[in-house]
């Protein structure tokens, strides 16, 4: 998969006979983004043109709310390697920008799906909204369509114990603690990758030698202790205990996910891990000693454990 920033840096070759074209967020792949990506796939696939998947960093909303981003299910690079997965071809991901910001919706039209892309058919959702003010809608993409040669299709939105699947809702769900439901929405359990940096080894010398993993990321969607289990290492899933936060009771700031994976002694420092969240224990809090906090992570072990056994492999 090509990973293209700048409209000039498209395969513009490769382009000539037309493309297939999605545009969004596609934060957490969840089973709408896959329906969406299914078939942009599939049409690509009978036109035999590349297809090509269009998203911004930083996205929109965290443009719009600077101050207050959402919180990301995936960072960039998780998303990235699930398209790769996928078979996209191009993943087309611009700097959302005040120009961008600012663009009307026949001007992105003209200049991005039309003059760049060469789209021949483009694959939305039911809720998709472009251009200035949210003002492009699925009907301004219809209007223009004979004119400039392509088609439009739409596809429906996925709906699971009556609840409409959005990367809002698995947010909503996740920061609630809410972990099933999330699970239920995403149609897997929800995952943070990331690579194992060394930390204070404050864990280690308190008897629960962790997995530090930077979050890469300004709000994280999960906070609190958890049930995990983690993937990516050769001796298999592993099962563990996770913390998500600032470690409160050291006066820590930054947040961290540290995981404690059961029955296990290895160097395993620069490995890139991924971590599945099985069930919320608990919410992240500051223990008034150190004593206290060990006592707890006892507990915490044994709930985890306790919680995995319910969810084998």
């Amino acid at each position: 998969m090509q990973l293209v920033r700048h409209l000039s840096d498209l395969p513009y070759a490769q382009l000539a006979q037309g493309s297939v074209v999605t545009i969004g967020s596609y934060d957490g792949l969840h089973p709408g983004h896959r329906q969406l990506l299914d078939r942009v796939i599939a049409e690509a696939a009978d036109r035999k043109v590349p297809s090509i998947v269009m998203s911004f960093e930083p996205t929109p909303k965290e443009f719009f709310s600077a101050d207050a981003p959402p919180a990301r299910l995936m960072r960039f690079r998780e998303k990235f390697d699930a398209l790769q997965d996928f078979g996209i071809d191009v993943f087309f991901c611009p700097k959302f920008s005040p120009a961008m910001r600012s663009i009307t919706a026949d001007a992105f039209i003209r200049t991005v799906l039309v003059h760049g892309f060469n789209a021949s058919h483009i694959v939305i959702g039911d809720d998709f909204h472009f251009a200035r003010r949210r003002e492009g809608s699925i009907a301004e993409l219809q209007r223009a369509a004979p004119a400039l040669r392509y088609s439009v299709e739409q596809v429906p939105s996925v709906i699971v114990d009556g609840i409409r699947v959005s990367s809002t809702a698995i947010r909503e769900a996740l920061a609630c603690g809410e972990v099933a439901r999330a699970t239920a929405l995403l149609g897997r359990p929800y995952r943070m990758s990331g690579r194992i940096v060394r930390g204070r080894k404050v864990g280690r010398d308190l008897g629960y030698a962790t997995a530090n993993v930077d979050l890469r990321r300004r709000q994280s969607a999960v906070m609190g202790i958890y049930a995990v289990r983690v993937h990516g290492l050769p001796e298999g899933p592993l099962d563990g205990v996770a913390s998500v936060g600032t470690r409160p009771t050291f006066d820590l700031t930054k947040p961290l996910l540290e995981v404690h994976l059961f029955d296990f002694d290895r160097d395993i420092y620069g490995k890139y891990i991924h971590v599945d969240f099985i069930e919320h224990l608990r919410d992240e809090e500051k223990f008034d000693s150190v004593d206290a906090l060990v006592a707890q992570m006892r507990v915490d072990e044994q709930n985890a454990r306790s919680a995995l056994a319910k969810h084998c492999v």
